[in-house]
Order: structure tokens, then C-alpha cells, then sequence
């Protein structure tokens, strides 16, 4: 009777360890969906009057909410590389969207030259789909991707063909991704289920990014609230976004795959639209009003983060502060996989999954000219160092080579102190009624950020 108790107690003891090996071993699906060119309160969660976004407030309530996150360098290009590689911009070296025409204008073949060039930093660093891709998992990128070739990036499957010179800025072929359907990922997800292998999924479609050509159906609703046109446009493309969004969750749901999928939100970078009626002083419109998209203000830099994954991760909002550098090591920690040394991003999994405190108290970033200047040499572009601590944010600015968008940087600028805690539109600079701040905050940058060659030009 006993040999037999101590065969079941055996039996049972073995069948628990295996059960554990599965689980610690089991990968869950990952899915990152990424809106280009929206401001952080641009959707219905974060309280906006007439965006409706209902699929992303959906997601936000199945999962952790950090409505105080942050892109680390608000222009799409770098932002995207940023959560490629988990570097800052001035690691990767994708400072811009394009090398100055300075340079080489774009009709010279120099300029296909250099825009290899750039797309060779990718190949220094490891990705997200590479490493993901040596623990077992098959890659899909569709949507925005700029450095060349999905394969470059280490994707197993894409949509981007990254000929330079051929349309391959933002990312040619991928660009059709949500405004044409969504079958090119749903294709692959029954790919990956007959292979039986996890996946993950880059969703960054061209919403709502320019042109600004919503469904009729959706556009009705914003013009009859009697909007400006414009803008009427732009709020309907954000509800658009969200509506691709609902098709992407409906379809892993039908599929009968949320359970075991991490998905994640960020938005590359802010806009605020500018309406029909509002002429800049060159009579050129760029779309977007000043504090929005290339700036670091909130309207540039700040993006909600939602971080979903039923059963796992409890549904919360969080004050934490939390910054787009933050979400590969995240990725790499839910799928289990080993993160790399030196990474300058933390893993949220330990916050969202189990409430334990993050233990940082201050995050950066670093901003540059829409247009390199030197791709060898991150601070030949820099423009904007930033750092927020508790509610204190400081912007210094600095005497980086602009090119074009010159008009979008203005250099006459003070030293910015912003409490956006109480002023989230940074409309009181605050920098001289609080020097001892502004010195602690300045120091710390300066620490982060070693400069060599640049000149701070904001002065108080």
C-alpha cells in the first residue's frame, strides 16, 4: 500500500514538473499595434469629445493602461527603429526620416546611395523579430517599415519591399495594410497556426496618417457635428484606425487565440490638425500645428502604452512613467526569451503582471531634424534633449543643422519647465519661478547625454 502511495505521489510529482516545463516554455503569440501621426488624446479612453474609438477602449480595459507614456523621438522614422531595436535614436543612428538634401537632392543617385546607407545601421543591432525568430517564432511585418526589405529587420514574412528609389519611403507595399483590408495578416496567422509555431505581428498601417481619405461612412458622423473640415477628416481617420484594430482582436478571438496573445499599443508620434482656415506665415500648410508632430511637447512626444493579455495581465491604469524604449525588453520577457545585456529600456512585466514598483524615477529622450545631416553623426541633427521626473518636465533645446521644417523648430527659445501634471498642454513655462528644478533636471540630461559639439541655444 505504501509503495504503491509513493508510486501515485511519483506519478503526480513528475506530471506537476512537466506541467511547469510546458508553461515556463510555451510562447504566447505577441501583436504590436502601432497608430501613426495621433495625438495622446486622441481616443475615447483618454476622454476625447468626439473621437470615438471603441476597439481601442475595449483594449485598454483588458489590460494595463499607462496614460503617462512616451515616445523617445517624436518623428516616425526613428520612433519605429526605437521599437525595433529597443536603442535610443542616437544608438541606432535613424536620427531622421531621410538624409539632408543637402547631402544629395533626391533626384541625384547619390541620394539611393545614401539611403542604403541607412538602412545598413539595422544590420549592426539585433531586432525584435530576429531574436524572437531564434526562439521559434514566425514574423509579419505590414504596414510602416523603412529600413529595406522586411528580412532586413529579421521578419519571416512582410509586405515591404524596400527597393530605394522605387517608393519605398514609409514602406511601399506594407502602406496597404488596413486602408486595403487586413487579409495579408490573417493569411499568415492560419500560416503560423499549420506550423504550429507562435507569431508575432508588426501592425503599423498609415492611419491615420496623411492623406486623410476616411470611409464617407465614418467621415458623415464628424461632419455633421459641424466641425472644420480638416479636422473632421483627421478625427475620422483615428476612428478608422480603431475600427482595423477591431478587425485584427475579432480575428484572433475567432480564431480562438486572445488567451495565449500579448498585444501591445503605442502611437510613433503626436498630431494636432491643423484646421482649413489656419495659413502658416510662408503660406505652406505642413497639417500639423506647432507642439505636435518633431516636437517634444506632449502633443510630439506622449503616447498612451496599453499592454493586453487575458489572464495574465489585470486590467489597471497606471501613473507610472513608462517610454516606448521600455517595450522591447517588455516583448522579450513575455515570450520568455533571455533580453540582451545593455539595453537601456526596463521590463514592464513585472509592473503589469504583478504590481511590483518600477524602479526608475526619470525618463529621457532625444530629438532630431527631420533630415540627416550626417549619418555617421547623430548630433549633427539634434535639436531637443527632454527628461521628466514626478510631474517636472524640461525641454533644452539645442543648435542641430534643421533643413527643412525650419519653421517647426524655432531656435529663439527659453529653457522649458513644464508641470504637466497640472498643465498636460504645456501652456505656463515655469522654468524661472523654479531654477533649483530646471539645474537638477539639466544636470541629469547632461549626464544621460554627453554632447561634444552642439550648443544649448534655449536660454532663460
Amino acid at each position: 500500500m505504501h509503495h504503491l502511495l509513493r508510486k501515485i505521489l511519483a506519478s503526480l510529482t513528475l506530471t506537476a514538473i512537466a506541467g511547469a516545463s510546458a508553461t515556463a516554455n510555451d510562447r504566447p503569440n505577441i501583436v504590436m499595434i502601432l497608430s501613426d501621426d495621433q495625438a495622446w488624446t486622441d481616443y475615447s479612453f483618454m476622454g476625447h469629445e468626439h473621437i470615438r474609438t471603441p476597439h481601442l477602449d475595449k483594449l485598454a480595459e483588458s489590460g494595463v493602461l499607462y496614460p503617462r507614456a512616451y515616445v523617445t523621438t517624436p518623428l516616425c522614422r526613428p520612433s519605429l527603429m526605437t521599437l525595433a531595436t529597443g536603442h535610443y535614436a542616437r544608438e541606432h543612428k535613424i536620427t531622421g526620416n531621410d538624409p539632408s538634401p543637402r547631402l544629395a537632392p533626391k533626384e541625384d543617385p547619390k541620394h539611393v546611395e545614401l539611403s542604403i546607407e541607412l538602412f545598413e545601421n539595422i544590420d549592426r543591432l539585433d531586432t525584435l523579430p530576429k531574436i524572437l525568430g531564434e526562439a521559434g517564432y514566425l514574423s509579419h511585418q505590414s504596414g510602416k517599415w523603412w529600413e529595406g526589405h522586411y528580412s532586413r529587420g529579421g521578419f519571416t514574412h512582410g509586405m515591404t519591399q524596400g527597393s530605394p528609389g522605387r517608393g519605398a519611403r514609409h514602406g511601399d507595399a506594407g502602406l496597404k495594410i488596413g486602408r486595403q483590408g487586413m487579409d495579408p495578416i490573417f493569411d499568415f496567422i492560419a500560416h503560423a497556426q499549420e506550423e504550429e509555431k507562435p507569431f508575432y505581428i508588426w501592425y503599423a498601417p498609415f492611419l491615420p496618417h496623411t492623406p486623410h481619405t476616411p470611409p464617407n461612412r465614418i467621415l458623415e458622423h464628424y461632419n455633421a457635428l459641424g466641425l472644420d473640415p480638416d479636422v473632421a477628416k483627421y478625427y475620422a481617420m483615428c476612428e478608422w484606425f480603431d475600427e482595423t484594430c477591431g478587425q485584427l482582436i475579432d480575428h484572433l478571438e475567432e480564431q480562438g487565440l486572445r488567451e495565449n496573445t500579448l498585444i501591445y499599443y503605442v502611437c510613433d508620434n503626436g498630431w494636432v490638425q491643423t484646421p482649413s482656415t489656419v495659413k502658416s506665415k510662408d503660406g505652406w500648410r505642413h497639417g500639423f500645428l506647432p507642439k505636435s508632430k518633431q516636437s517634444v511637447n506632449e502633443g510630439g512626444a506622449r503616447s498612451p502604452i496599453i499592454l493586453s493579455w487575458p489572464g495574465v495581465i489585470e486590467p489597471d491604469i497606471k501613473g507610472d512613467l513608462v517610454s516606448s524604449i521600455d517595450l522591447f525588453p517588455t516583448v522579450l520577457s513575455a515570450a520568455n526569451v533571455d533580453i540582451p545585456d545593455g539595453l537601456p529600456g526596463i521590463d514592464l512585466m513585472p509592473n503589469a503582471r504583478d504590481g511590483e514598483r518600477i524602479d526608475r524615477d526619470i525618463i529621457f529622450g532625444d530629438s532630431y531634424a527631420h533630415d540627416i545631416a550626417d549619418l555617421d553623426n547623430p548630433e549633427a541633427s539634434l535639436l531637443y534633449l527632454w527628461a521628466i521626473r514626478d510631474r517636472w518636465k524640461l525641454i533644452l533645446s539645442y543648435d542641430g543643422e534643421v533643413n527643412r521644417y525650419a519653421n517647426v523648430h524655432p531656435r529663439d527659445v527659453p529653457i522649458q519647465l513644464y508641470d504637466v501634471i497640472a498643465d498636460p498642454h504645456e501652456e505656463n513655462n515655469l522654468a524661472d519661478r523654479y531654477p533649483n528644478i530646471v539645474a537638477d533636471l539639466k544636470d541629469a540630461i547632461e549626464n544621460w547625454y554627453p554632447l561634444t559639439e552642439r550648443k544649448l541655444v534655449s536660454k532663460n
